[in-house]
């Protein structure tokens, strides 16, 4: 007899142990019977939490994706978010930073985009960027005007110094951070661009220095490696969620989504007693109304 089909996830699974390698963790995961449900079931869910975290307005959320190119982080953001109003959420996705953003620290550009209270704000790749792509390519340095230290093993220690240390204050002042890598697979990754150079409608997708990028594979994943070891912490965890299968990750992250947001004690504004005299006048005033 066959293995039975999951109906929900042990999202514990996915929690990133700091010391463990990367590739202990799979890139695909497949037991769920439904895992389309299972994201509709997600965002259901976080549309109540959107609501609550909007009406308490003492809590803000910072939801990270980072992964390699084509490992879905467009795709799931918008899964995911399909069912929370507009207005209680941004996504910011940042490119190469402009000349004002270079004159201040490398923190500041992402610091400003951070969430306020009572909203969910959504990093599609953030300042994680500065200790992967900038650590594979450390001539990007030499475009920031700084005091140069030697680009090297404390160099990039630092800066996750300064990241951990800067979720921790956010941490500490009301905001929910949680990350998640996507995590795909080399083969599966070869599959999603052959996949865009042979479609019209995909093609649009495909930029020739993905190719490059793909040789430093290795390199990728060394900093990824660090980088979540160096600044996975119980306020701030990375998950690391199977992305070879694009329904099954949407599932796990909604999943992760629901677990965690409803551990924030929410409750919604009280009314205060001085109120219920003007609450009584509004009700007879509206009940007295000729339509």
């Amino acid at each position: 007899m066959g293995k039975q089909a999951e109906t929900s996830i042990d999202v514990s699974r996915f929690r990133f142990a700091p010391g463990t390698p990367l590739d202990h963790y799979p890139t695909r995961w497949t037991p769920l019977a439904n895992p389309k449900e299972l994201v509709a079931a997600s965002v259901d869910q976080l549309s109540d939490f959107q609501e609550n975290l909007w009406a308490d307005n003492r809590y803000a959320v910072l939801l990270i994706f980072q992964g390699m190119d084509t490992a879905g982080k467009d795709g799931t953001i918008k899964r995911v978010t399909s069912g929370v109003n507009p207005a209680g959420f941004q996504v910011f996705g940042f490119r190469q930073p402009s000349h004002e953003e270079l004159d201040h620290n490398y923190l500041w550009r992402y610091w400003r985009a951070m969430p306020e209270r009572g909203r969910i704000g959504i990093f599609n790749r953030s300042h994680y960027e500065e200790v992967l792509v900038v650590r594979v390519h450390p001539e990007m340095i030499d475009e920031q005007p700084l005091p140069h230290e030697r680009v090297g093993p404390e160099f990039w220690q630092h800066r996750l110094e300064d990241i951990a240390g800067m979720e921790r204050h956010l941490s500490r002042n009301g905001t929910l951070i949680l990350k998640f890598f996507l995590h795909l697979s080399k083969e599966e990754q070869k599959a999603r661009l052959l996949a865009r150079l042979t479609s019209h409608e995909k093609l649009w997708k495909f930029d020739p220095r993905d190719l490059e990028e793909r040789e430093l594979w290795s390199e990728y994943q060394t900093a990824y490696q660090d980088a979540l070891d160096k600044t996975h912490q119980d306020h701030a965890p990375w998950f690391v969620v199977p992305a070879d299968d694009k329904w099954t990750m949407r599932a796990i992250v909604g999943q992760i989504l629901a677990e965690e947001t409803s551990r924030l004690e929410l409750r919604f504004p009280q009314p205060d007693p001085a109120s219920d005299a003007w609450v009584d006048e509004a009700i007879a005033h509206l009940t007295s109304e000729n339509d």
